[in-house]
């Protein structure tokens, strides 16, 4: 097909998209969505993720998935399953559980959900061999949104289909109190939800956080990160990026997240229509964060939103964990 219709939600339209960048660089602090804006921000993703995530790396880890999937879909006795893919990137994982859901001989939708039109139809195209594109919904959207999207995500469904929502590779780079309440809100009493987490391997949080900081202290990852500032008009030899460990900034979770700083070298400007920034010689912009959580923290936050662990699987490295789950009650 030369055609596919993708559902944009209005926490995506340029206005509203505009007054987000605006406070980003207002607070210093850059919202992970607009890393995988446009097309080139996208492949330069793709190009790290296929370098250092360990689904793609790690032959165990890529097990592992592949289990979660086998017995995820066990527990689902409905012949009709909606899978939606929040945060989907690529699609590949959401591809390959979709492959066994439709071997077992259910019937399939399919809502690739990202930030990005372009991660969202590179998980279409992906998606497109095992779901017919007539139930196949692609939908742009900012999780972060403060509008209730629970009823978006259902509404071309019949309400008889169990719904399967992923989360793949996506709680890290969200603020545990905001995202998880928002993860809440989306179930309903009969779906489940499976998600993956980066975990902190070892049996010390602090040194396991330590033992992951290649993972992501590495020029793919500069080089994907900077495209944000340079698409602004900042040279990259106008400061250097940086990667810290640091606390959860409230600090009651206990949790440490590793970040990325750009601190300029000189005096530099992004001029918008709407407003100029100025950055002084020494000043800093976050540009991403990650948080490491551990497999008990991760029940504690769930629980506390009423969220419980069915099951979970965790790789040999212990850097990686896919966790099915159900609301209580």
């Amino acid at each position: 097909m030369s055609l596919v219709s993708v559902r944009i939600h209005s926490s995506q339209f340029p206005e509203n998209v505009r007054r987000d960048l605006i406070h980003s660089l207002e607070k210093r602090e850059i919202n992970h969505k607009f890393h995988y804006d446009s097309i080139k921000q996208t492949q330069k993703w793709l190009a790290l993720h296929q370098a250092y995530s360990p689904s793609r790396t790690d032959s165990d880890c890529d097990a592992t998935y592949a289990k979660s999937f086998v017995d995820a879909a066990k527990r689902i006795r409905a012949q009709t399953i909606h899978l939606i893919g929040l945060g989907c990137g690529g699609g590949q994982k959401d591809s390959r559980l979709l492959k066994l859901l439709k071997g077992q001989g259910k019937e399939l939708f399919y809502t690739p959900s990202d930030v990005s039109v372009a991660m969202v139809l590179v998980a279409e195209q992906a998606a497109s061999a095992v779901v017919s594109r007539n139930k196949c919904f692609p939908f742009v959207c900012d999780l972060a949104s403060d509008e209730d999207l629970a009823e978006i995500f259902s509404a071309k469904v019949s309400r008889t289909a169990t719904r399967l929502f992923t989360f793949f590779g996506m709680i890290p780079n969200f603020e545990p109190q905001v995202i998880v309440p928002k993860l809440a809100a989306l179930l309903r009493r009969n779906d489940l939800l499976l998600f993956s987490a980066n975990l902190a391997p070892g049996k010390n949080y602090s040194s396991g956080v330590e033992r992951i900081l290649p993972l992501y202290e590495n020029e793919l990852t500069r080089e994907w990160l900077i495209t944000f500032l340079t698409d602004l008009g900042i040279e990259t030899r106008q400061g250097k990026t940086r990667f810290v460990i640091e606390d959860h900034p409230v600090g009651n979770l206990k949790l440490k997240r590793i970040a990325a700083y750009f601190q300029f070298s000189r005096r530099s400007v992004i001029d918008l229509p709407e407003r100029r920034f100025e950055f002084r010689a020494g000043e800093q912009i976050r540009l991403f964060f990650s948080y490491r959580h551990t497999t008990a923290g991760i029940t504690r936050l769930l629980g506390k939103q009423g969220i419980s662990v069915l099951d979970q699987w965790i790789t040999q490295s212990e850097e990686e964990g896919v966790f099915l789950c159900r609301k209580s009650g």
